[in-house]
C-alpha cells in the first residue's frame, strides 16, 4: 500500500508529529485524492488528547483531520460522479452501514451501526486516518463536490462546522419568519450567524466578549447580547424560536430556555467533556420548551449545504498555517486566539519531505 506523509499523535500527552502512514490502493468504487487544505477542528484536539472516551478510546497513532479539500488524482472504474482534476471535500463521514433507515433516508450520520469517522474508526485496514496527510482514498459516496471557485482553503471548515450549524437550521425551518440566536462566535457560531443570516432569519448573536459585538455584526448578526448582562438577557425573555448552543465547556442552558418562546427549541451541538448542570423542568415544561441535540448531517444534506453556500458566497473566515505550526495552533486555539478556523495549506506538509 501507499505511504504517505502524515502528521500524527502517538499518545494522548504527546504533541503531534511527522507520521508515514499507509492509504489503501484504491478500489473499483473509490476516489483518491491529494489533499490540498484541511481544516484544523476542536474535535481534533479532544480526539488526539483522548478526552471523549465515554465516546471511545482514541486509536493511536491518531492522525486527525475531517474538513478535507483535495483535487481527484485517480478513480476507480465503477465510479461515475467524478474525475480526475475535479475538486472534492471529505468530511468527518467515510462509510456507513448503508441499509438502517436512517442510512435508507440519506441521513448516515445518525447510522444505526455507527458511521465511520474520517478517522479514529476501525477498518478493514487497522484503522482511519484523517486530512493531517498528503493523501486519502474514500468511497465516492462519501466525497462531496464543491462549487467553490475561489478561497477553497476558506471553503474546507464547512466540512464540519458549516454543517453542524446548517442542519439544525434546515430541520427546524429556520426562515425569514424566524428569531433565532446563536451562542457562542467561535468556528462553529460564526458559521451559523453566516449561515442563518443567509436564510433570512432575525439572528442574535449571544456572547461573554463586548468586542465581539462589532465582528458579529459585521458577520450577520441583527442584534449583539453579553449574556453576561442580566439586564440585556431579561430584554429577550421568551423571545425567541430557535437557539443554537456551540459552548463546548459546561453551563447553565437554564438562562438561554428562558429566552424562548412556547414551544421554542434550545439546539445543542458544542460538546463539553463533561455534562452540563440538570436544567430545571419548570423551564421546560412552562412554556413546552425542548432541549434537542444535532450531529453534523448526511451526505446529501451536506452537499445541499456546499451548494448553499457557494450560491451566497459563504465561507468560513480562516488562517491558514503551515503543518508544522498545528501544535502552537491547538494551544492558540484553547486561547480562543482565532478568528475563527485554522486551515493547514497541506502543500507545506509535502515540502517537509
Amino acid at each position: 500500500m501507499p505511504q504517505i506523509a502524515a502528521y500524527a499523535a502517538q499518545s494522548a500527552d504527546q504533541p503531534l508529529v511527522p507520521h508515514t502512514i499507509e492509504r489503501r490502493t484504491p478500489n473499483s468504487k473509490d476516489i483518491a485524492i491529494n489533499i490540498r487544505y484541511c481544516g484544523v477542528c476542536h474535535s481534533d484536539l479532544h480526539m488526539i488528547r483522548n478526552e471523549w472516551g465515554s465516546w471511545g478510546e482514541t486509536l493511536y497513532p491518531c492522525v486527525p483531520g475531517h474538513e478535507i479539500i483535495g483535487t481527484v488524482v485517480a478513480v476507480g472504474k465503477e465510479v461515475t460522479k467524478f474525475g480526475v482534476g475535479d475538486t472534492v471535500g471529505v468530511g468527518c463521514m467515510v462509510d456507513s452501514c448503508g441499509q438502517c433507515s436512517p442510512c435508507q433516508a440519506g441521513e448516515e450520520n445518525y447510522c444505526e451501526q455507527g458511521f465511520t469517522l474520517t478517522y479514529n474508526s476501525k477498518d478493514d485496514y487497522g484503522h482511519t486516518f484523517g486530512g493531517y496527510s498528503a493523501h486519502i482514498v474514500v468511497d465516492e459516496q462519501f466525497v462531496l463536490s464543491i462549487a467553490h471557485k475561489n478561497n477553497l482553503a476558506a471553503v474546507a471548515p464547512l466540512l464540519c462546522a458549516g454543517i453542524t450549524m446548517y442542519s439544525p437550521l434546515r430541520h427546524w425551518n429556520v426562515d425569514s419568519t424566524k428569531k433565532i440566536g446563536i451562542v457562542g462566535l467561535g468556528g462553529l457560531g460564526h458559521m451559523g450567524v453566516k449561515l442563518a443570516h443567509a436564510m433570512g432569519a432575525h439572528v442574535v448573536l449571544f456572547t461573554t466578549s463586548p468586542n465581539k459585538a462589532t465582528e458579529a455584526k459585521n458577520l450577520g448578526a441583527d442584534e449583539v447580547v453579553i449574556s453576561k448582562d442580566p439586564g440585556q438577557m431579561n430584554a429577550h425573555a421568551a423571545s425567541l424560536d430557535f437557539i443554537i448552543n456551540t459552548v463546548a465547556v459546561p453551563h447553565n442552558l437554564d438562562n438561554y430556555l428562558s429566552l424562548l418562546k412556547k414551544d421554542g427549541i434550545l439546539c445543542l451541538v458544542g460538546i463539553p467533556t463533561t455534562p452540563h448542570p440538570s436544567s430545571h423542568v419548570f423551564n421546560l415544561v412552562a412554556k413546552r420548551r425542548a432541549i434537542v441535540g444535532s450531529l453534523i448531517g448526511g451526505i446529501k444534506e451536506t452537499q445541499e449545504m456546499l451548494d448553499f453556500c457557494a450560491k451566497h458566497n459563504i465561507v468560513s473566515d480562516i488562517e491558514i498555517i503551515p503543518m508544522k505550526d498545528i501544535n502552537q495552533a491547538y494551544e492558540r486555539m484553547l486561547n480562543n486566539d482565532v478568528k475563527y478556523r485554522f486551515v493547514i495549506d497541506m502543500q507545506t506538509l509535502r515540502d517537509e519531505r
